[in-house]
């Protein structure tokens, strides 16, 4: 046995894999068990359960697989469209980039509406691509993790509705689940894919998706005609008799789920939907889940607030599609990754670089999500908004030196 000391989180502002609370870092820890066990088969059920309401629907069916967020891009192709279909995707950024790698691997035809850098796809564009061409699904993400840019996931599943009803509405949504609202019944989307590591607040490994009623008969419908999905491990053949074998109560078996990180993403999601058995202090509820988009939305407008009377510009064109789970900066004129980074990191604040190639350089990204604005004793957003004043401070002191001694 180790004789290690317990080791400790160190605290970090990257958007995502992000800090996890206690409790689920502790159900990680869970002693190792069989995946048929009686006492774990009612923890993956809730945990189909508790997703629903996550994303508020009742009739969706969740895929939960061991795997990154990439996974669900690949259910998607795999089973919802053929070679040689056409799906239509709208860019906002690095991941509209690979959604598209991804559908084409699988044979798809794909037309993609580009976005400005910081921008999103204007609604009459959209609407003109749609009447132009018929679809077999169209994809979006709703926050894109290297730009930070917020798409109106509900403006956009009510367009294709009216314009092209029979086109399926896929959401990538690995940076919005549980930091954003996200209404899948009343907004009629047909697909939502997102992972464990952001704000469902669990550690990464786990690809959760989740399909209408639609979306399971347009599958059910190919399997009909003979034609096999794309993918053996992404086959939902394979791997929806499982999710409704551990919903029911009983177990299944395809492939073998990742036992304790199911206890870690229980753990989280009985924080998130508020289940009073999750409260350390059950004189101090839990924040609901419409509360807590209401706290991202608070942190969110504070860091965005700071950083705008520090003359910092944000990489989303408006503010209404700007993301509260993260925020993407811009360097002041004359200070790189390497002036601001090291900085941050000595004051205990980890954020991450750019990403979306021609910009990247440009700018940085801060997570703020889950545990670190949910939970009222942290002050993780005082601390951003300090460490980033105090290391501008900084940076400015040194040039103005580097200036003098230069005369």
């Amino acid at each position: 046995m180790s004789s290690k000391p317990p080791f400790k989180q160190e605290p970090h502002n990257i958007p995502g894999p992000i800090e996890v609370a206690d409790e689920v870092l502790f159900a990680n820890a869970h002693p190792s068990m069989s995946h048929v066990s009686p006492d774990f088969i009612p923890v993956f059920g809730d945990c189909i359960r508790m997703i629903r309401e996550v994303l508020f629907t009742k009739q969706a069916q969740p895929f939960l697989i061991s795997g990154s967020g990439t996974l669900g891009w690949d259910q998607v192709a795999a089973n919802l469209i053929e070679p040689g279909e056409n799906a239509l995707v709208l860019n906002t950024g690095y991941f509209g980039d690979s959604f598209t790698d991804c559908l084409e691997t699988y044979g798809a035809s794909v037309t993609q509406l580009k976005a400005p850098v910081g921008g999103t796809v204007p609604f009459d564009a959209l609407a003109a691509a749609l009447q132009a061409k018929q679809y077999k699904l169209l994809t979006f993400t709703h926050v894109d993790t290297s730009t930070g840019v917020l798409s109106d996931a509900a403006r956009i599943a009510e367009t294709v509705r009216r314009v092209s009803p029979r086109t399926l509405v896929v959401m990538d949504a690995v940076c919005s689940v549980a930091s954003e609202e996200i209404m899948f019944d009343d907004w009629a989307l047909d697909v939502a894919l997102t992972a464990s590591q952001k704000g469902l607040g669990a550690p990464p490994g786990l690809s959760v998706l989740l399909a209408s009623a639609r979306a399971i008969g347009v599958w059910e419908a190919r399997k009909a005609r003979g034609v096999r999905e794309g993918s053996y491990y992404a086959s939902w053949g394979k791997w929806l008799p499982i999710m409704k074998a551990y919903e029911a109560g009983s177990a299944a078996y395809f492939a073998t789920p990742p036992v304790n990180l199911i206890y870690a993403f229980h753990a989280s999601l009985a924080l998130i939907t508020a289940k009073p058995s999750a409260a350390a202090d059950a004189s101090t509820p839990l924040p609901s889940i419409t509360e807590r988009f209401a706290l991202h939305r608070a942190a969110s407008l504070r860091i965005k607030s700071a950083a705008r009377a520090l003359g910092l510009a944000q990489l989303p064109l408006a503010e209404a599609e700007a993301a509260n789970g993260m925020s993407a900066l811009y360097f002041p004129d004359g200070v790189g990754a390497g002036d601001l980074l090291p900085r941050l990191n000595a004051k205990g604040v980890v954020v991450a670089g750019g990403l979306l190639a021609g910009v990247k350089d440009k700018y940085f990204r801060i997570g703020h999500m889950g545990v670190s604005v949910v939970d009222a004793r942290r002050s993780d957003v005082d601390t951003i908004i300090n460490a980033l004043t105090q290391s501008l401070q900084e940076i400015k002191d040194a040039k103005a030196n580097n200036a003098k001694a230069a005369q």
